[in-house]
């Protein structure tokens, strides 16, 4: 009795294509996969059938694809996939501060400020007061952290109350504005409090 060949115990013939033999042998391990040793003959005649095709194919005996023979013509062949456009990267601390605001969280701080400012026409303390105390209450109502929405508040107050006297200087000292120097202060500052509590976390 003749002994079986690679193929004839995989179950394919000699011209099989390489994903036949393949499909072959993973359907037999998944058939013998509690018998040890019939395993091992699936290995041995895989192995045998990959050499032997090895073999032919370095003799010439098997021609190779042109896909394996040069896979820079089908680089070449191939659609030229736009790269995507790159993206500012924000720092990781500047994305821990910054908030992505809802409408609600821009325009409840932005009506609130805006009905201030009109108040602080007449009586700019009261309107800085109660613009503190917005924009306290709105940082702390998204963020739960009432200390961090009174440092975030006090840091938009200060910035606001420096932007504010630097600029009415030069603003009103050009003749620029026909507002007090006081009341301009007050309306940069109350801006300054509702970029704070709208953008800030």
């Amino acid at each position: 009795m003749r002994e079986q060949s690679g193929y004839e115990l995989l179950g394919v013939g000699e011209d099989a294509s390489f994903e036949e033999i393949q499909q072959a042998r993973s359907r037999l391990v998944e058939e013998y996969k509690d018998d040890r040793k019939q395993l091992e003959v699936i290995e041995t005649a895989y192995d045998s059938v990959l050499m032997e095709r090895l073999r032919l194919r370095q003799e010439g005996k098997i021609p190779v694809p042109d896909r394996i023979r040069f896979p820079e013509r089908q680089l070449a062949d191939a659609p030229v996939k736009p790269e995507p456009a790159t993206s500012v990267q924000t720092p990781d601390w500047l994305q821990g501060v910054l908030d992505t605001p809802s409408r609600t969280d821009i325009l409840w701080p932005g009506g609130v400020m805006l009905a201030t400012a009109v108040i602080g026409l007449m009586a700019p303390p009261a309107a800085l007061a109660i613009g503190i105390g917005a924009s306290i209450y709105f940082i702390s109502r998204k963020e739960r952290k009432f200390g961090r929405a009174v440092l975030i508040t006090f840091l938009g107050f200060f910035g606001g109350v420096f932007l504010g006297s630097w600029l009415g200087g030069v603003l009103l000292t050009q003749g620029l504005s026909s507002i007090t120097p006081d009341v301009f202060a007050t309306m940069v500052t109350l801006i300054a409090l509702w970029l704070t509590s709208s953008f800030f976390r």
